[in-house]
């Protein structure tokens, strides 16, 4: 408040105020306060919490992935129970590639909310 009652108090033209080191250091910074505002910041968070939220649903696309897989695992050992090991092996292979995905996407939906 001070600095704007010595602005107005100086009798002489805007342009040589804005010469002076002192008042050019308040006009930059009076610009730099118009730059960051408070409803930038709300929709810059806005924006945070709207992409993490996008990138967790690719957690569910996971649980149905597992889902499949293992669905596929007793439809296969029904059909021939003799490959029962091999069928295994498989489904754990396919479970943690499907869960990988999951995990990825709930990493990217961290880094979007904390990182950012």
């Amino acid at each position: 408040m001070a600095a704007i009652t010595r602005l107005s108090v100086l009798p002489c033209s805007r342009l040589s105020l804005i010469q002076r080191p002192a008042v050019r250091q308040f006009a930059i910074n009076q610009v730099r306060a118009l730059q960051t505002t408070t409803a930038n910041k709300d929709i810059d968070s806005a924006a945070k919490f709207i992409g993490a939220g996008a990138a967790t649903v690719g957690v569910a696309g996971s649980g149905a992935g597992i889902g499949s897989v293992f669905g596929s695992l007793i439809i296969g050992y029904a059909r021939n129970p003799s490959l029962k090991q091999q069928l295994f092996s498989y489904a754990i292979l396919g479970f943690a590639l499907s869960e990988a995905m999951g995990l990825f996407c709930l990493m990217m939906a961290f880094l979007l909310l904390f990182a950012f």
